[in-house]
Order: structure tokens, then sequence, then C-alpha cells
């Protein structure tokens, strides 16, 4: 069976025949074909963002968009007169996603060999294939989370946080302050599956080991009484961040396990892994544990080895490791997502709450018997 080809995480337009009927400059009443629309907010609702890369007037298009009641659905438009490569990777620069996940679409093959030159891992399709991109299989994501539904709104939230703490005068720390952040650990529940499998996918450079954890086997940890699976979600004044972590905690004696620690790069700037490795570490000092936790390099996770290292995690040798080897869990991954996973430990000490955001999380230790 050929493997499922890299979904599409951002479409960039071109406007004139292609988004359009027509030529804006030479037609100001320009028509948005019904079937146009309908892709659009087909692609919007499966939590894939759409921009647009077109050669016209910034401000008579702009208003065109508005007009025909589109333009909230495009984040981060290059409408200028530079070529279309450039604003293609500027786009995907912006949202920081690899050219693999970028499709394009244009009428003129000239322009899409432009782009496919310049940007060659780029997806690029002619126009009359627009109204048959939703059913194409890079453009259907097997299953559409609450957060993917709200996506652009979650990013275009996010553009005015950045906004606001460009203009901000005062420390970082005063900054998230401002924020009102309230950060949110929970225990998974069936309805959080679909997040917390995506969030294994989707996120490469806050990713402890880049294991993937398939369906069923988050099912059978939820019914496990000695693993936890928690979810983390982040909100603030300029609304919600969505699901933003998951940690996939074993419990063994003297030892809790970190086998997943997966948070998303968007709200790394926050501290939210700080936040929440400082929580865990807290929760294994109340129960009288040590913590050990999974670590895979990757060319793309140095953020979260640092992470790691920061919170005092180290490879030390310690008797409570032996009952954590990567062959005592590979019942939920395969040996070959497992090579090179390397156990650190830490041994855990009470830790101080957050100063810069609003925290509510179980308490792990509820009904354990502390070990001395």
């Amino acid at each position: 069976m050929p493997d499922a080809p890299t979904l599409v995480k951002c479409l960039i337009w071109d406007l004139d025949n292609t988004l359009w009927q027509g030529t804006l400059l030479e037609d100001p009443g320009v028509r948005l074909p019904d079937e146009i629309r309908d892709v659009i907010i087909t692609l919007d609702a499966r939590g894939i963002l759409q921009s647009i890369a077109s050669k016209n007037d910034h401000d008579l298009a702009w208003q065109r968009l508005e007009d025909l009641g589109i333009a909230e659905y495009f984040v981060h438009p290059r409408i200028g007169w530079g070529r279309k490569s450039d604003s293609v990777c500027g786009i995907a620069d912006e949202l920081n996603f690899a050219m693999n996940t970028i499709a394009f679409i244009d009428d003129l093959p000239s322009e899409r060999a432009e782009v496919s030159f310049r940007a060659a891992e780029v997806r690029c399709y002619p126009a009359e294939q627009a109204a048959s991109l939703p059913g194409r299989p890079e453009f259907r994501p097997d299953v559409v989370t609450v957060d993917a539904r709200r996506r652009r709104q979650m990013y275009q939230a996010s553009f005015r946080r950045d906004a606001e703490r460009e203009s901000f005068a005062g420390p970082d720390e005063d900054f998230l302050r401002s924020l009102e952040l309230v950060m949110a650990i929970k225990r998974a529940d069936e309805e959080d599956l679909s997040r917390v499998e995506e969030l294994t996918l989707r996120t490469s450079q806050m990713n402890a080991t880049g294991v993937h954890y398939s369906d069923a086997a988050l099912r059978g940890l939820l019914a496990d009484p000695g693993h936890e699976v928690l979810t983390v979600t982040l909100s603030d004044r300029f609304g919600p961040h969505g699901a933003v972590g998951v940690m996939l905690l074993e419990y063994r004696p003297g030892v809790w396990h970190l086998k997943l620690l997966a948070t998303s790069c968007r709200v790394v700037s926050f501290g939210a892994g700080t936040v929440i490795l400082n929580w865990l570490i807290d929760q294994a000092a109340r129960a009288g544990v040590h913590l050990a936790a999974d670590f895979r390099r990757t060319d793309r996770n140095r953020m979260m080895d640092i992470a790691y290292r920061f919170a005092g995690f180290a490879e030390d040798p310690c008797a409570c490791l032996t009952s954590t080897s990567p062959a005592s869990t590979a019942s939920t991954a395969s040996a070959g997502e497992r090579d090179g996973v390397q156990c650190l430990h830490l041994a855990a000490a009470p830790r101080p709450g957050p100063t810069t955001m609003r925290l509510t999380a179980p308490d792990l230790t509820a009904g354990r018997v502390p070990v001395r």
C-alpha cells in the first residue's frame, strides 16, 4: 500500500482567473463562483489555512475580497507586484510551515513553473482543478478536531497577540501577565484522543521522542490504571490557543516514567514547557518518586532537549531506571520508532508554581502512598 501523501497545511491562491473569474484591473466586478466559495469554506472547516499570492493592486484586491465576504479566510496575504515564489516562501516562513505542506494554485503555467523552480517542494495546481481539491487525499485529514475547525481563528488571534507584543514596552514577564494566561492540564477522555494523536503527529520541534501513538494505543492507555494520558490547553484574553500539549506518563515503583511530552511550538515563547515540567516535577516530589523521561534527539527538537536539561533532567544512572527500558514500553510504539530513545533521570524536588499564568491541574498523588 503506498504511503499517504503529506497533508496540505496551507493553500495559497492566485486571484485573477483562479479564485475569481476575470482580471480585477480590467473588471472591478469580478465574480466569485459558488463552487470556489464552497472550496474555501470546506478547507477552512478542515483546519487547512489559506492565503493569497497575487500580482495585483493590494488595496483594490483586498476591498474586493471584503465585498465578496471572504477576506477573513486568508492569513498573511501577499498582494503586490513581486515574484510569486517570494510570496509563497514568505507566507510559509510567516506560518513556520515546511514547504512540503504548502500548496499553490494559479491559472498561469508560467507562474506555477516559477514557484516550482524556486520552491520545488510546494505542490502546484492549475486553476481548473480548484473545485476538486477538497476531494484529493492531501486535503482530507482523517480526523477533523475541534481545534482544527478553529485553526484559522487561533492563528489570527496569535497575529493580534504578536502585534501587541511588538508594541509592549515592558519586560517579557509583564507582557505575559498582561495576557491573563490560563493553562489547564487534565486527564484525557475519549473526545480528547483525536487531538492528542494530532499533536503527536504535527509537533516536531517540541516533541521529546517523535514517537507516534495511534488512536488504538492511546485508547489502551486510557483504560490502563498504570498510565496517565494528560492534555494541556492554553487560553488568554485574545482567545483560546487550543490543545497545546500532551503527556504520556507511566507509574512504576519509585519512579514515574514520562514516555512522551509534546507541546506546540506556538506556545514556546509563553514558557508553557517550563510550566508543564515544573508542575510534573512538583507532583513527583509530593509522591516521593523520581522522574524518568524518554528523549530522542532529532534534527528539529533541540528546543525540547534544552527544556529537559534546564528542568534538571540528566543522563545520571539510577537504580529506578531498570524498570523503564525501551523494551518495557514497546507495547505502545514500534521498535523502529523507539530506536535511539534514551532515558533521562531526575530526582524530584518541590517546584514553585508559575508566576505568569494561572494553572489548573489534577492531583496525581491522590490515592497514592508516597515512597520514602
